[in-house]
């Protein structure tokens, strides 16, 4: 439907526990629990696109950490578990690339975080 359908990996953060607020989504299908990651705030996050790298770059540079986020969102929303908070995309999106690079059908995105 969009002639400029863009790419934007992600880290996403699952909520284990009741908040405040309610009605968020939720995804799938590979997911680690907080226990598998030493530090959330450290490992590389890289996407591709039909297999060139086009976002290399390290959730350390966040602008906002998990637990600000976690605390932003529950102000506005109830957090259930099983609840996602997605982080933002790093730096890299097709739209800000001179010339602009978009996907088109039948375009593979994959999203690696370490």
């Amino acid at each position: 439907m969009s002639e400029q359908l863009d790419f934007e990996g992600e880290l996403a953060v699952i909520i284990g526990e009741p908040g405040s607020f309610d009605n968020t989504g939720a995804f799938g299908p590979f997911m680690v629990t907080k226990d598998e990651i030493a530090d959330p705030h450290n490992p590389s996050l890289e996407t591709r696109l039909n297999g060139q790298f086009v976002q290399p770059s390290n959730t350390k540079h966040m602008i906002f950490k998990i637990p600000k986020l976690i605390n932003y969102a529950s102000q506005i929303f109830e957090l259930l578990p099983g609840d996602i908070i997605v982080t933002g995309t790093p730096a890299g999106v097709g739209w800000s690339r001179k010339p602009p690079l978009f996907m088109k059908a039948g375009d593979l995105v994959e999203v690696e975080i370490e």
